[in-house]
């Protein structure tokens, strides 16, 4: 069976594991979740290769909710460039779901945002894992996860 890892953080202020591990059960079956929760953006990398290596995760989706300051985008950079070695390090896929802050206008948006964004990637994990010719299919049509699609040019 394979294990689907979820990686998240304390600091985020919607529970994106929870959205993105509803949806994986919605999506499909043959897998089971692991879950690990980290307080910030910065612990993710560890989190996720430890998901792979020590809980033997095929996949992992990384949550997290960087703050609105330079400082916090600064960190969420450098968290991201952590992740992409955790990939090269497991040769193993990590997705990263980001949602910052400043990119809503209010909580109630910054929530829809962040639910809508790990469900989205979430079924993007599952395609990739068990699927991955969806997405081949979807190559080039401008699709975003959380916010409206772009469309084809």
């Amino acid at each position: 069976m394979k294990i689907i890892g979820v990686a998240d953080t304390t600091f985020a202020r919607f529970d994106m594991g929870r959205a993105a591990i509803d949806e994986l059960e919605r999506t499909g079956t043959g897998f089971r979740t692991e879950r690990y929760t980290v307080p910030g953006v910065k612990d993710l990398p560890v989190a996720c290769k430890k998901l792979i290596e020590e809980k033997g995760c095929d996949i992992v989706i990384a949550l997290g909710m960087p703050g609105p300051m330079e400082k916090d985008k600064m960190c969420a950079h450098e968290a991201s460039t952590g992740l992409i070695r955790a990939q090269l390090m497991t040769n193993k896929h990590i997705i990263e779901v980001f949602v910052h802050a400043d990119e809503a206008k209010d909580d109630k948006e910054l929530a829809f945002l962040a639910d809508r964004r790990a469900r989205e990637h979430a079924v993007n994990v599952y395609d990739l894992l068990f699927r991955p010719e969806k997405l081949t299919r979807r190559a080039g049509t401008g699709l975003r996860q959380g916010f409206e699609d772009e469309g084809p040019v």
